[in-house]
C-alpha cells in the first residue's frame, strides 16, 4: 500500500507557497520549494521547506522535471504558476500536477471563462464589444492572472483610448461594466475524494491606489491628476452575513458542474469567485480562479468557517494536502492529478 512517504509536495516560491508547503508538513510530507535566486528567505525563515531549488529564472523549471519526478513530487499550482508557466505549458508538464491542467485555460482567456460562468448560472457584469459601446463606467482587464495589474476605469470612449495608450501590445482585455458594492472573494474547496463542497473563508483585496487614494479629498484627487491602480498589495480576512451562506454554496456548487463539462475532471481543488455584492445582496461574478488564491494566506491557521468544519487549523494548503495525503491512502492518487 502506498505511504505518504512515498511522495513529496512540490510548488514554486511565490504567491501562496507558504501555507501550501506549512500545509503539506502538518500533514506529513517533506517539500520541495523553488524559488528565483535572491528570493529563498521566506522558506527558509519560516522553515517550511525541506529542499529549496533555487533557479535564474521560471523557464528553467522544465528542466528541473526529471529531478521531481524521480523524488515522485506533486506540483500544486497558484497563481504565479499561471502568470510565469502559463497554461499552454502547463498541459505539457509530465511531473504529477494536482488539479486539472486544462481548468486554469479557462481563468487565462476571459471569454471562455465568462461562458463557463454563465452556464453555471452567474449573474455577471455587462460587456462591451468595443470602446464604441461604452455608456456606462467600465472596468478594463487584461488577460491572464496578473494580480490587477493594469486594470484601470473608463467612463466613456474617449477616457478608454485615452488610458489605454499607458499599455501598448496589450491587445486582449475585456471592458467589463463596473459595478457598485462591495468586493467579495469566496475561497472554496471541492474534494474529488469526499465528493463535497466546502466553503473555506472570504476576503478582500487592498489595492494600490484604489485604497489609498480615498484618504484625501475629492478636489485633492483631481487636482493631483491620479491615475487609479488595482495591483493588489495584500488581503483583509471577511466573514460574510449568516444569511447569504446558502446562496455562496449553491454558486460554488454550480460552478463545479458546469465545469465538467469543459474539460477532463472538471475543476477540483482550491478556487475562488470573485463578486461584488450590490446593495440588493446580488453577487455579480466578474471573475473565477481555478487554483489557490493569495487572499487565502490570512488563514494559515484557518478561518472562522474551517474552525467549524474541522475544530483544528486548517488552511486552504493544508486541506490540498490532505486532499492528496486522503487520495494516496485509499490508492486514489490518479483521482486528484490531472
Amino acid at each position: 500500500m502506498p505511504s505518504i512517504k512515498d511522495y513529496k509536495i512540490a510548488t514554486l516560491g511565490s504567491h501562496s507557497a507558504l501555507q501550501i508547503l506549512k500545509g503539506a508538513k502538518d500533514e506529513g510530507f517533506d517539500t520541495i520549494c523553488i524559488c528565483m535566486k535572491g528570493r529563498s528567505k521566506p522558506y527558509e525563515s519560516y522553515g517550511v521547506a525541506d529542499n529549496i531549488i533555487e533557479i535564474e529564472n521560471f523557464d528553467e523549471f522544465f528542466g528541473l522535471q526529471e529531478e521531481l519526478i524521480k523524488q515522485n513530487a506533486i506540483m500544486i499550482p497558484h497563481g504565479s504558476f499561471v502568470t510565469y508557466i502559463g497554461p499552454q505549458s502547463m498541459k505539457k508538464l509530465k511531473v504529477m500536477h494536482y488539479g486539472t491542467k486544462g481548468i486554469l485555460e479557462f481563468e487565462s482567456d476571459r471569454d471562455k471563462e465568462r461562458l463557463w460562468l454563465l452556464d453555471a448560472g452567474c449573474k455577471m457584469p455587462r460587456i462591451f464589444d468595443k470602446p464604441e459601446d461604452i455608456d456606462v463606467p467600465v472596468i478594463v482587464k487584461f488577460h491572464g492572472a496578473q494580480g490587477g495589474k493594469g486594470y484601470f476605469v473608463a467612463k466613456s470612449t474617449k477616457d478608454f483610448y485615452e488610458g489605454i495608450k499607458d499599455y501598448p501590445g496589450n491587445k486582449k482585455y475585456v471592458l467589463q461594466e463596473y459595478i457598485v458594492g462591495v468586493p467579495m472573494y469566496t475561497h472554496f474547496f471541492y474534494s474529488p475524494i469526499t465528493e463535497e463542497l466546502e466553503v473555506m473563508s472570504f476576503d478582500k483585496r487592498y489595492e494600490s491606489n484604489a485604497d489609498s487614494i480615498g484618504r484625501i479629498s475629492a478636489q485633492d484627487q483631481l487636482d493631483a491628476d491620479i491615475r487609479t491602480s488595482y495591483t493588489i498589495t495584500g488581503n483583509i480576512p471577511l466573514v460574510i452575513r449568516e444569511s447569504i451562506l446558502p446562496q455562496v454554496f449553491e454558486m460554488g456548487e454550480n460552478v463545479v458542474k458546469a465545469s465538467q463539462k469543459l474539460v477532463g475532471k472538471g475543476l477540483y481543488g482550491p478556487f475562488c469567485l470573485e463578486a461584488i455584492i450590490d446593495p440588493n445582496l446580488n453577487f455579480y461574478v466578474f471573475e473565477i480562479s481555478a487554483r489557490i488564491v493569495a487572499g487565502t494566506n490570512p488563514f494559515i491557521n484557518g478561518s472562522p468557517y474551517t474552525w467549524l468544519k474541522y475544530n483544528e487549523p486548517m488552511s486552504t494548503g493544508r486541506r490540498i494536502a490532505r486532499d492528496i495525503k486522503m487520495a494516496i491512502e485509499q490508492d486514489r492518487l490518479d483521482d486528484v492529478l490531472g
